[in-house]
């Protein structure tokens, strides 16, 4: 049977593949980083042709080097090639990674002496269990004592009163353990001062002992009929949309091939990159700036959702394949899920005169996913709607990073407090989308518009006036741009070849929100290593193997390959296959309101059709409310 090219790897592939990859490499001991479909050539794909299934598979094994990259042609049994990375740039961390990071730590003698001397016992493996180590990438900021190029991850630790408790109560402050996982080996230990643990509970369980609300009645969301949409294999059709949804080890949750009423809107869309960078000068967090998506393989990260909890209503769920480190298939159920949502008034006109009123509701189609990275959960929603909107909404939750405080420590404008002797550094979630265009099947254009002010005139008199001015972004230099709300700008993709009843272009709006740039200064390790978080608009002719704005295997990698690379050339991406990158995100100046456990933040955008239908394409909705 033909398996279309874009559809979900499954459970025997996955274990085929890596069978394949071992008699490939024979007496070779591996550690499994990812493992992904290789997506074929859009061409290919567009073009209809038979296309072989290419699965990625990534790891580290005993070479001294960035790891291996390796293409298994599940198709036809065999491995068609394994690429060696070099030290300046390797695979993503694995769980291998993280567990000997934690081994090394809690072995390591400077690091026991370290924590007994804050009077935590260390003399049991009971004891030892208790202290949580929260593995991190070391990034640019590696520390001297591990060479060039080893793998490497920097370690800090909590202690837990008990194995359920939230260990992020208590950090153990100043203590930092620099961790050679090239060499197997912590090369120093970094102590900055010991400073008292907090001692107050951080407990939000459902068993901890607390009033809960008696009050709160049940929401029951029915579909007595079923529902409106259809899914077969990962294809969801809903309301004239025709989408495909898959989970990328890097990118997590996609869109490939959305439509509307047959007409292609996007080829591709997902997260390219993200990165979380601290603000605050305490030695415990200052060079922190995780690139979650590609260091961690977040989509390696992603939870097996619930009904009722993660997901509301009459849900569909799709199951994700992976590896694990050790090369066994993992399949975690329930990674995408699928539903509708009421979503309030489409559309309303209150006839005064005749004393009517004619209303229409609206409702969206939900896809969506949630990773957890350490101590932050993200959930990525893709919302379709009725009227041909589409939204990308990121739903930030999770326990915040954590410094133990006295009142000589305490810097309030980075580090607000939050509990008994708590706080909590400011810093960014920035969240770079990859959009490959495909609007009505032919090549695009790009514009920016945004609202000028016209002068005092005779035809002015008042001052008063405004009008909507667009201007056409041809190069990949002047795509490079910034929100402005003040001006209303946004951004239109345009296929100069379709046009609407009226003789006007058919496009697609992108309407940002207010969203931040990087804050840290040019020049810095984190300017070089997440330079895409330093626009919120960026724009490239399509290219085969142009997905990552960081550029691809970013572990212990300076910059190289991403976004401010890719550009360089400064190509023309006039009347082209489009590819736009949006970076939207948040800074997040934590309260207490924010602990124990943080209530969902958003960011996103949405993307508006523009003259894509000749008219509001909703009055054809039943009416639905009592006369």
């Amino acid at each position: 049977m033909t398996i279309y090219p874009l559809e979900s790897l499954s459970r025997d592939e996955v274990t085929n593949a890596v069978d394949l990859f071992r008699s490939h490499h024979k007496n070779r001991k591996s550690f499994f980083s990812s493992i992904g479909l290789q997506e074929p050539k859009k061409s290919d794909v567009l073009g209809k042709k038979t296309i072989p299934r290419v699965i990625e598979l990534t790891g580290v094994d005993e070479e001294q080097d960035g790891g291996f990259v390796a293409l298994i042609d599940v198709t036809a049994g065999k491995v068609l090639s394994s690429t060696r990375l070099p030290l300046d740039t390797q695979v993503a961390y694995n769980y291998a990674d993280l567990g000997l990071a934690v081994i090394l730590t809690k072995s390591n003698a400077q690091w026991l002496e370290s924590v007994a001397a804050r009077g935590i016992d260390v003399a049991t493996e009971d004891a030892l269990a208790l202290i949580q180590i929260d593995p991190w990438p070391a990034g640019g900021y590696a520390h001297d004592s591990i060479p060039a190029g080893h793998r490497a991850l920097r370690c800090i630790a909590f202690l837990k009163e008990d194995p359920t408790d939230n260990g992020y109560a208590r950090p153990i402050h100043g203590l930092i353990a620099h961790v050679d996982l090239t060499a197997g080996v912590v090369t120093h230990v970094e102590d900055s001062g010991i400073i008292p643990m907090p001692t107050a509970s951080g407990r939000y369980d459902s068993e901890s002992p607390r009033a809960i609300r008696s009050d709160l009645k049940p929401l029951s969301i029915t579909q007595p009929e079923g529902t409106s949409f259809k899914v077969v294999g990962n294809r969801i059709s809903w309301q004239g949309f025709d989408v495909r949804a898959s989970v990328h080890p890097v990118n997590g949750l996609v869109l490939h091939e959305l439509s509307l009423e047959d007409r292609p809107i996007l080829y591709r869309a997902a997260l390219s990159e993200m990165v979380v960078p601290y603000g605050d000068n305490d030695p415990m967090h200052s060079w922190k700036h995780v690139l979650d998506a590609s260091e961690y393989n977040m989509g390696t990260m992603i939870n097996s959702l619930k009904l009722g909890c993660d997901c509301l209503g009459e849900i569909h769920y799709l199951d994700t394949h992976q590896v694990t480190f050790d090369g066994n298939p993992r399949t975690i159920e329930n990674a995408i899920c699928i539903h509708e949502e009421d979503y309030g008034i489409q559309w309303k006109h209150s006839n005064l005169e005749r004393q009517t009123a004619e209303v229409r509701r609206s409702r969206r189609l939900v896809i969506s996913s949630v990773f957890t990275i350490g101590n932050y959960d993200y959930g990525f929603y893709w919302y379709l709607y009725l009227d041909g909107t589409i939204q990308m909404e990121v739903k930030l939750t999770g326990i915040v990073g954590v410094s133990a405080i006295t009142q000589a420590t305490y810097n309030p404008s980075q580090s607000p407090v939050i509990g008994e002797n708590l706080s909590s550094p400011v810093h960014q979630h920035l969240f770079c989308f990859r959009l490959d265009w495909q609007l009505d099947g032919g090549t695009n254009s790009l514009f920016e518009n945004q609202i000028e002010l016209m002068p005092v005139s005779p035809q002015n008199p008042e001052g008063t006036q405004f009008q909507s001015v667009s201007r056409h972004l041809t190069t990949e230099s002047e795509a490079i741009r910034d929100n402005a709300p003040h001006v209303s700008r946004n951004w239109k993709v345009v296929n100069p070849a379709s046009k609407n009843k009226w003789g006007v272009p058919v496009a697609y709006k992108l309407l940002p929100a207010a969203s931040p740039t990087l804050f840290a200064q040019a020049g810095s390790q984190v300017a070089a290593r997440a330079a895409f978080a330093s626009h919120n608009l960026w724009a490239t002719p399509f290219s085969e193997g142009e997905f990552s704005a960081a550029g691809p295997n970013t572990v212990m990698h300076a910059g190289q390959g991403g976004l401010a690379e890719m550009t360089a050339e400064n190509r023309n991406i006039d009347d082209c296959d489009l590819v736009v990158w949006h970076t939207v995100g948040l800074t997040h100046v934590p309260r207490p309101e924010d602990w124990p456990v943080m209530p969902v933040e958003y960011t996103g955008f949405h993307l508006i059709p523009s003259g894509f239908f000749d008219k509001n394409p909703t009055l054809d909705l039943p009416r639905k409310c009592d006369d």
